[in-house]
């Protein structure tokens, strides 16, 4: 599932609570307003509806003489029963979630987005952005700060957001191009929009780009990542040493075993190196991916 594509300048407090309420951003893009349901006061055809009752009420009284009286009473207790059961009601509050969200989504309209905003070859590269993401800074090597966490948690976000940007303005254009070209073209138009589909074409190729360079991070961070599970655990068997070189030394099997047990010291050693390799790779995709 998509999240919310948020403007790395809007407030974080703000970023995390569109984060996590997708559906209802949704639901305001579709022109769903919290703020039309006031339910402190009764609305004007309630109040309509209940004054024309009222009108009639006292025409019938005075036509139909006080025959009519106990069945105008009971009308009015009736109304009046449905009015006291409305103003009952407990209103929204003016602090509810929906009611806030709101308000941030038209204070920073424009500086987020959310599904609708994408066209299906759009969603499938954020998902891939988004993926990539995830991988980097939920990753250990990033957590005991062997990348540049600092960066990162600014850089990602921003990259997020130009690139989901980007792919905003890439659906509005294909949306429009198809639209045209199922009305029909004449020779004379398609020659008009060649350049237009190569600009088209070289800006979803260049947007691309982007997302497999974010993608090659995230697979430097990975090795990186293997490359610390194999370190940490072959140092804990280095750390069994001991027992095992006093075993094969009381079992008089010391000259059979005593150079495989050395090859665990330099397996260490070429893990250590490759761990640092990995990071340094790491390092240098994050400098491509900045540059």
């Amino acid at each position: 599932m998509l999240r919310v594509v948020v403007d790395p300048e809007v407030p974080a407090e703000v970023a995390n609570l569109m984060r996590r309420n997708g559906p209802l951003l949704s639901r305001f893009h579709r022109g769903w307003n919290p703020e039309a349901r006031d339910g402190s006061r009764i609305p004007g055809p309630v109040l309509g509806v209940f004054a024309l009752t009222l009108v009639l009420a006292f025409v019938t009284l005075v036509a139909a003489g006080m025959g009519a009286f106990p069945l105008i009473v009971l009308a009015g207790i009736e109304l009046l029963v449905m009015a006291i059961l409305y103003l009952a009601r407990k209103p929204t509050p003016a602090d509810s979630l929906e009611r806030v969200l709101y308000r941030h989504a038209v204070q920073f309209r424009g500086r987020f987005l959310v599904l609708e905003d994408f066209d299906p070859p759009s969603r499938h590269l954020l998902g891939r952005v988004q993926q990539a993401i995830d991988r980097i800074l939920r990753s250990r090597v990033n957590a005991m700060g062997l990348l540049d966490g600092v960066r990162n948690s600014v850089m990602l976000p921003a990259e997020e957001w130009e690139i989901a940007r980007l792919l905003t303005k890439l659906s509005a254009l294909r949306a429009r191009h198809h639209g045209m070209a199922r009305s029909g073209r004449t020779p004379e138009v398609a020659a008009a929009m060649a350049p237009l589909e190569r600009a088209l074409a070289a800006s979803e190729a260049a947007v691309v780009a982007r997302v497999e360079a974010l993608e090659r991070y995230a697979d430097h961070v990975a090795e990186a990542e293997r490359a610390l599970l194999s370190h940490h655990q072959i140092e804990a068997l280095r750390a069994q040493l001991p027992e095992y070189e006093q075993l094969v030394a009381e079992a008089g099997a010391g000259r059979l075993m005593a150079p495989e047990i050395g090859h665990l010291a330099q397996d260490a050693d070429q893990l250590r190196q490759a761990l640092n390799a990995s990071i340094r790779s790491a390092h240098e995709a994050f400098r491509y991916l900045d540059g």
